[in-house]
């Protein structure tokens, strides 16, 4: 072998060792996706009144997360029948226990406090780029959970 190939070596080598070290720094610190983590308050009493979701209305993205805190006692975080997306799974917290999940399809989903649906404990989280369904203003609601709905659907569709 000449001088002249074993000089060369290391010139052939280099691009090599480059790609491998950027690979491996891939793999071991593998990009996330800038998802964040919303948190929700469940109170008696807020700036809206009582038994409120604070805030009541998020805009997200898909694969962003919401906390959702009971700040006081006896609540809990459900999906309303009727207000999730096409093929999206509806979920239903514990009473009392914070509760954290991600919301991948895009879509408008509809959240009630379980225990104080009738008084209008709800809120309404839009993830991604969607419009409101219709048939979400005809689902059959209790109470004051109506008035807030549609308020918070108004709040959507601007």
């Amino acid at each position: 072998m000449s001088n002249l190939m074993l000089a060369d070596a290391p010139k052939k080598i280099r691009p090599f060792w480059i790609v491998a070290v950027i690979a491996a720094a891939f793999t071991a610190f593998p990009l996330e996706a800038s998802a964040e983590t919303f948190e929700v308050k469940m109170l008696n009493r807020g700036e809206k009144g009582p038994m409120v979701f604070e805030p009541d209305f998020l805009e997200i993205a898909p694969g962003d997360r919401v906390r959702f805190v009971p700040t006081h006692k006896s609540h809990n975080a459900a999906t309303i029948d009727g207000m999730v997306p096409e093929g999206a799974e509806g979920f239903k917290s514990r009473i009392n226990d914070e509760f954290e999940t991600g919301f991948e399809k895009p879509g408008f989903y509809g959240i009630k406090c379980s225990p104080h649906y009738g008084m209008g404990m709800v809120m309404l989280i839009k993830v991604g780029d969607a419009g409101l369904p219709q048939s979400y203003r005809t689902v059959n609601v209790p109470g004051r959970a109506k008035p807030r709905l549609d308020d918070l659907f108004d709040q959507a569709e601007k």
